[in-house]
């Protein structure tokens, strides 16, 4: 069992959002930070019929409580598979007091009407697959290859249960929430995903393949951000003298586990195009993870020009930092091209490549060149952004 980051800290009466994608942990989570609070699990089908039907029955179960639990904060796990159940606690907020744990998947359903009921009233939490700091003994080929959803990192079985993630949950509960309309559109979307994975997003190039219109294909790339299995990278951009490339995000999914079991990869050593690939994939994810547990909502981008230079990262409004990740076992001037173009221009606080080499050094134009681990002491630190 891992000491997960988020401290779910919750003032007297308050409510909260607690968002994450499927097996991420959120359960356990809520399970050892409230033990005492009552739990209704909308994965029920019994109680979300019971609850779809009517919304006012959840007071009535509260009422039933033992007088200890109704004094907790009451949990409610996956609340995107009723939405309309948002409403009734919006109610039970403001006339009883009462303090909820609003626990999902998926944001997509609760984006507007229900999903903005609570406003001010509740706190938004995430929780992201296991992070460097949160597992003792760190193995990166291991999190490379099993990912690091907690039951796969642990997994001795690894590639059959990604196997079954990917087939029961990224594909089938998509559909099973109506998310889409055109099944075989969404299926031929969902395969393609191997190409783009880590890349430029060419919705045009995508939608011929997948036989949809473009249009369609930004739809099915929300629905994967809104049910947490994604997230887009938006190009960073800024006026200087190199034309920048494209408008286009990236993508990347939600687990670099995950994320090799769709492409069909499998590291054996730290060196070669597919351990760079994932290499920065798990970085992404870490930066993007400290940003979450730390309240600091900088943006993460990345940088292109027209004629192909390009980091893997900038954080931070102005582009303070600026990260490129490298698979090399040695850094050289090819692995430091893009960080001095963009510092040429945009002249950041702090520069990084970030590899696989044993010592940190820094260059005569004051680019650190680091460990990962090294690199991600200085994440959570607090000392890259």
């Amino acid at each position: 069992m891992y000491a997960r980051t988020p401290d779910l800290e919750l003032r007297p009466g308050q409510s909260a959002f607690f968002w994450g994608a499927r097996r991420s942990g959120k359960t356990t989570l809520l399970k050892r930070r409230f033990p005492r609070s009552a739990r209704f699990d909308l994965l029920d089908t019994r109680l979300m019929l019971e609850f779809t039907r009517s919304p006012r029955t959840l007071a009535d179960r509260i009422r039933a409580l033992e007088p200890e639990q109704r004094n907790q904060p009451i949990l409610i796990d996956e609340v995107q598979k009723v939405p309309s159940v948002v409403g009734e606690v919006h109610r039970l907020i403001e006339e009883d007091g009462r303090s909820f744990v609003l626990c999902g998947s998926s944001t997509g359903k609760l984006g507007h009407g229900d999903g903005n009921a609570l406003g001010s009233r509740a706190l938004r939490f995430d929780l992201h697959p296991l992070t460097w700091p949160e597992i003792p003994d760190f193995d990166l080929l291991r999190a490379l290859n099993r990912g690091l959803v907690p039951a796969h990192y642990d997994s001795p079985s690894a590639g059959e249960a990604l196997a079954a993630y990917v087939d029961d949950y990224l594909r089938e509960e998509i559909f099973e929430e109506g998310l889409t309309r055109n099944a075989p559109g969404f299926a031929r979307f969902f395969d393609a995903l191997s190409l783009c994975h880590g890349r430029m997003v060419n919705h045009s190039d995508i939608a011929r393949d997948c036989g949809v219109t473009s249009k369609t294909v930004k739809k099915y790339f929300r629905i994967l951000v809104d049910t947490l299995v994604g997230v887009l990278v938006e190009p960073f951009s800024h006026r200087g003298s190199r034309a920048v490339i494209t408008k286009a995000p990236k993508f990347y999914l939600f687990d670099v586990g995950v994320a090799g079991h769709v492409m069909g990869r499998r590291i054996a050593r730290p060196a070669g195009e597919d351990f760079g690939r994932a290499l920065v994939h798990f970085i992404l994810m870490e930066i993007l993870a400290y940003r979450a547990y730390s309240s600091r909502d900088f943006p993460v981008r990345y940088w292109r020009t027209r004629s192909g230079v390009e980091c893997d990262f900038v954080l931070g409004t102005d582009g303070a930092t600026v990260v490129e990740v490298a698979g090399a076992g040695r850094v050289g001037r090819r692995e430091l091209r893009g960080v001095r173009a963009f510092a040429e221009e945009h002249r950041p606080r702090q520069s990084f490549v970030v590899c696989n080499e044993g010592v940190p050094r820094r260059t005569e134009d004051g680019i650190w060149i680091l460990p990962w681990a090294l690199f991600l002491e200085g994440v959570w630190g607090g000392e890259v952004v």
